[in-house]
């Protein structure tokens, strides 16, 4: 059973509909990145799941139960970081966690405990005693995720929680919900920079207009695509057989000669296919100084699904 699942689900604001039809299934341990362009429907997706905004019409189910008839049971495992998360400029850092314990209904034991376990995953022990008001940008993105976790959610809804971070911060975020995944946890990020988010989504979902145009598993999306990454090809010196070698084999598409001996293409076939390609080449004369299939990036599917509109 999924944690987290639409289904129909729409949203409208006035005559604009944000979300279309969104059936959407996440499972325990997964990091589903919810991907595309501002203005495609993500955000109001996310405030949706979260409670925060009623939808026009839909299921939504989190955790197997019904979120519109049974809010508090649904979102008693939820933890949602928006954009931009509204925090408490006249309280210190440890205050300010301490507040949303006791509103999580944490025991009193142990709330101390776990205000000071969040503010060391999340980097801000250094910064406990400072106000927030005090923080930077990227301090309160942290700051906003240790109050996420406070009460120890299994469903995680983050919005451009990356927005502010630097390379460190980043870097920390994605061990923290790999973490998280891994302990079984069901995490739905959301984001526009596309960099943030390939190499630790388990699936990712393509969102162009409020429609969800690709939903999967990211070496799904690929088959699909009939793709198995990128292929590159150099050879020692310039040789006319590396472009008709490669443009005649049918397990490449997209061939491009960057030069007499550099070269690039998207890869059809398996691993067999790239070894008896190679000694093609070998058998024709090329003397090859490098070859190798790079997988494709989130980047890449995303462009070649052909979600470009912009808000």
């Amino acid at each position: 059973m999924p944690v987290i699942s639409t289904r129909s689900l729409r949203i409208d604001y006035d005559d604009v509909m944000a979300v279309r039809d969104l059936d959407l299934d996440i499972a325990s341990g997964e990091i589903y990145g919810l991907i595309g362009p501002n203005g495609a429907g993500k955000t109001s997706t996310i405030r949706a799941l979260a409670g925060v905004l009623e939808p026009t019409y839909g299921e939504i189910r989190l955790a197997g139960v019904d979120a519109l008839e049974h809010p508090e049971d649904a979102h008693r495992r939820l933890g949602y970081m928006p954009d931009f998360a509204p925090l408490y400029d006249d309280l210190k850092v440890w205050e300010y966690l301490s507040v949303f314990a006791t509103a999580y209904a944490l025991p009193r034991p142990l709330r101390s405990d776990r205000v000071e376990h969040c503010l060391g995953i999340t980097g801000l022990r250094e910064k406990r005693d400072a106000f927030v008001r005090e923080l930077s940008r990227g301090m309160r993105q942290r700051l906003a995720l240790a109050k996420t976790l406070l009460h120890e959610p299994n469903i995680l809804l983050l919005d451009e929680p990356a927005s502010g971070l630097d390379p460190i911060g980043r870097v920390e975020l994605r061990r923290i919900l790999s973490d998280l995944a891994r302990a079984g946890a069901a995490v739905l990020i959301s984001s526009h920079i596309l960099t943030e988010m390939s190499g630790f989504c388990t699936s990712i979902g393509i969102m162009e207009k409020g429609r969800l145009v690709a939903s999967g598993r990211v070496e799904d999306i690929l088959k699909k695509l009939g793709s198995r990454g990128v292929l590159h090809v150099r050879a020692a010196s310039p040789h006319a057989a590396l472009a008709e070698v490669l443009k005649a084999s049918e397990m490449l598409s997209q061939v491009e000669m960057k030069d007499g001996q550099t070269a690039t293409a998207l890869v059809l076939g398996g691993e067999e296919d790239a070894a008896r390609l190679l000694a093609q080449l070998v058998a024709a004369g090329v003397a090859v100084s490098s070859f190798h299939v790079e997988s494709e990036d989130i980047e890449n599917i995303f462009l070649r699904i052909g979600a470009r509109e912009v808000s």
